[in-house]
């Protein structure tokens, strides 16, 4: 039971809004009413105050029925639709009945002296006495009254029966449009939830490999005695994962906040090569705001320190650069080490499948990874829009 309950609010009934609903009513006896004016003013029929007035209750009291056919009918919402067709065709019927009757009643005096008056012509016209005159008025008014009311009745209703039932079928258009509109949104609300769980997949992927990598630089600094500088990283290593794991995996995080978060590890490499590493930034402080998925520079700046400086018996230089270029940010993580003893970078892939994935995940096909040896080193260059903003906004939208 439980299940079942969590099902039927995952999948809630679709409903049209009562505004559209309203309006659809309003529309549909404002027509009605220019129309049957209309029609008076072609046939040539007075449209005194007294008709007008009339009128216009009329059109009021058939829009108030009709709201109360919608009630009757939106329990059906949910049923499927030949349900709903006999529904409307069912409860229609009624309605219209009692709208030719409030159409009645509201034209009922008039309509009697109209009675009256085609009587009285007619008995003139065959020259009666008084007496009988008196006598053919009586009873012609109760044939003719009896007799209209039953034909105005029968015709009334029969037109307004289909006038609701094309209302009727215009409801269940506008519900047919409401349930496609929530099977759309129901469709990206998965699509969404699943690119975030990619995006999680992802990003957590970059978090043990890294831990691995400095455990294993914490361990050798331990064996060879280096305890201060073991001391140090194990510091480091605390507050680069207190900030990393700190935010959202799938959000975005400004330009300047990530190239803290490198900094930080960058400094705890430092620690096991003092004397090899050397670090360059160059963002300019216009795009420091410009947002880009947190942590995607790691894997790349990981890679050149365990593929560019772990090897090399000399200074090797990483750089972290960024600049707008066609209205994109680029970002450039890159290093001078010797590009040409190990071109294909073994194990490289990896890190660059990482980052790669993330931002088709992310952002599909604007944004892309190009990434290859180039004379002095080796560089990797994302390009991806610039949006600009603070973690806050991102999370919002």
């Amino acid at each position: 039971m439980p299940v079942m309950n969590r099902a039927k609010k995952e999948t809630p009934v679709a409903r049209v809004p009562l505004s559209t609903v309203l309006v659809s009513i309003a529309g549909l006896w404002l027509c009605y009413f220019l129309l049957i004016t209309i029609r008076g003013e072609l046939l040539s029929i007075d449209l005194s105050t007294q008709i007008l007035w009339r009128r216009i209750l009329a059109t009021f009291i058939g829009a108030l029925i009709t709201v109360g056919l919608w009630v009757i009918l939106r329990p059906f919402d949910g049923m499927r639709l030949w349900k709903k067709i006999v529904a409307a065709l069912i409860f229609a019927l009624p309605a219209a009945l009692l709208t030719a009757q409030a159409n009645r009643l509201v034209f009922a005096d008039l309509q009697a002296e109209w009675d009256e008056q085609l009587l009285r012509e007619f008995v003139e016209r065959q020259e009666l006495s008084a007496e009988e005159e008196s006598a053919r008025v009586a009873s012609g008014l109760a044939d003719l009254a009896a007799s209209a009311t039953r034909e105005q009745v029968i015709e009334l209703t029969i037109s307004r029966y289909f006038m609701l039932l094309a209302w009727c079928a215009l409801y269940l258009a506008l519900l047919t449009g409401e349930k496609a509109r929530a099977a759309e949104r129901r469709e990206q609300q998965f699509r969404n939830a699943a690119k975030a769980a990619e995006l999680r997949s992802l990003r957590y992927q970059v978090n043990p490999h890294f831990l691995f990598n400095t455990l294993n630089s914490l361990s050798a600094l331990v064996l060879t005695g280096k305890t201060q500088a073991a001391e140090r990283m194990i510091q480091m290593i605390s507050t680069f994962y207190r900030r990393s794991l700190a935010d959202d995996p799938t959000s975005d995080v400004p330009l300047a906040a990530e190239i803290e978060l490198q900094k930080l590890y960058l400094d705890i490499e430092s620690v096991r090569f003092p004397m090899r590493l050397l670090t360059e930034y160059a963002i300019p402080q216009e795009l420091e705001s410009c947002l880009i998925p947190g942590m995607i520079l790691q894997p790349l700046v990981e890679n050149s320190v365990k593929h560019a400086i772990a090897p090399s018996g000399g200074q090797v230089t990483i750089t972290l650069a960024a600049r707008e270029e066609y209205g994109r940010l680029v970002v450039t993580v890159s290093d001078n080490g010797n590009a040409a003893s190990d071109e294909t970078r073994p194990g490289y892939g990896i890190g660059l499948a990482n980052v790669r994935e993330r931002l088709e995940a992310r952002f599909g096909d604007d944004a892309s990874l190009v990434s290859g040896p180039v004379p002095g080193g080796y560089a990797s260059h994302i390009r991806l829009p610039i949006r600009r903003g603070t973690r806050q906004q991102e999370a919002a939208e």
